[in-house]
């Protein structure tokens, strides 16, 4: 498997591949840049098509890290892991965490894991018993999934005022692509302010959730992109912005909480030619990895604060984008490098 000529390669610092027999354990821990300090980032499980498909989710992923924490003003650099799994048919999970904490502890320090996609805060703690090099762990900073969702929400408030010049989502109609922990929680954010939700996922479950809770009106997963909405909050997996779907878009506002979101970069600009202001995911969805920064210390309302900041950072970014005529993308991109390189 090529790595140093992946296409998504970038740099990275280095990439380790796991496996334990016992357990059954497949993964992929990738450091993309530890300048700002050592690595952080979630571990996913997904049931992967192919270890390519995996090595490109995780080197994408770390990549977005490094440049989140930078946006974010933390002191940290940027670091994924994925296990090759389905996360609703892993047998020992006890096991495969274990294993998998062992792996992070061999790293010795340069990475720290936390939840993500298909793994909790209980996993997290599992990994633990192997290592202290985990975060986000339950009775200390624990799910970062409300705050995830808050910045998600705040984020979406600046694109609003951006783009529509509102205060508020009172009456906007928006779609939430992916209702699971993250998706649950901004729904409930939007529609206490009074938005009119448009929801899908793949999980029925959390779908009848959003609907009895909130009033969602659900749709097929394909007929998401197609709504007549004001924003579409895409928070399910990435890559949901690309040649097919985006020329389907009504909506005004991409702004969601999902990684990866553009399926390449050329699909930012695409979204600029047809006027659809778009928030960069790793910039809007920064509220999880905020909060877990506090973890050895926690505050939660000092936490609540900085994560109030995203607002102003994506304004930022839209006001700098507007002046040079640039994607947003480009913007967010050239500042986070900027950090990085101490400029």
């Amino acid at each position: 498997m090529a790595v140093f000529n992946h296409i998504s390669f970038d740099e990275h610092e280095q990439v380790v591949f796991c496996h334990d027999k016992e357990s059954g354990l497949k993964a992929i821990i990738a450091i993309h840049n530890t300048h700002l300090g050592p690595a952080f980032g979630g571990c996913r499980m997904w049931n992967y098509h192919s270890d390519d498909e995996a090595l490109n989710d995780v080197l994408r992923l770390s990549k977005g890290m490094t440049y989140k924490n930078a946006m974010a003003g933390l002191q940290m650099g940027g670091g994924k892991s994925v296990i090759i799994a389905d996360p609703q048919n892993a047998t020992d999970r006890t096991a495969l965490f274990k294993a998998f904490g062992r792996f992070v502890n061999s790293l010795g320090g340069r990475y720290y894991a936390a939840e993500d996609v298909g793994t909790t805060p209980a996993d997290i703690s599992v990994a633990g018993t192997e290592t202290s090099f985990v975060a986000g762990l339950e009775g200390k900073s624990g799910d970062p999934s409300p705050y995830t969702a808050l910045g998600t929400f705040l984020g979406i408030k600046a694109a609003v005022k951006h783009k529509l010049g509102l205060d508020s989502v009172e009456g906007l109609r928006i779609a939430v692509q992916g209702v699971g922990h993250v998706g649950y929680y901004l729904c409930r954010h939007l529609h206490q302010e009074g938005a009119q939700l448009i929801v899908t996922d793949i999980h029925q479950q959390s779908l009848t959730r959003v609907a009895e809770e909130f009033g969602a009106q659900i749709v097929a997963p394909q007929e998401i992109y197609c709504q007549a909405v004001d924003v579409y909050a895409p928070c399910a997996l990435g890559a949901t912005l690309n040649d097919t779907t985006i020329p389907q878009l009504q909506a005004k506002i991409v702004a969601g909480c999902a990684n990866n979101q553009l399926a390449q970069p050329i699909h930012g600009e695409q979204l600029k030619q047809r006027g659809i202001l778009y928030a960069p995911d790793y910039v809007i969805n920064a509220g999880g990895i905020i909060n877990v920064s506090f973890e050895n210390h926690y505050d939660s309302e000092q936490s609540t604060v900085k994560v109030s900041q995203i607002y102003h950072t994506l304004s930022q970014v839209f006001q700098v984008a507007d002046a040079q005529n640039r994607t947003t993308g480009d913007v967010a991109d050239e500042m986070a490098r900027a950090i990085i390189n101490g400029k």
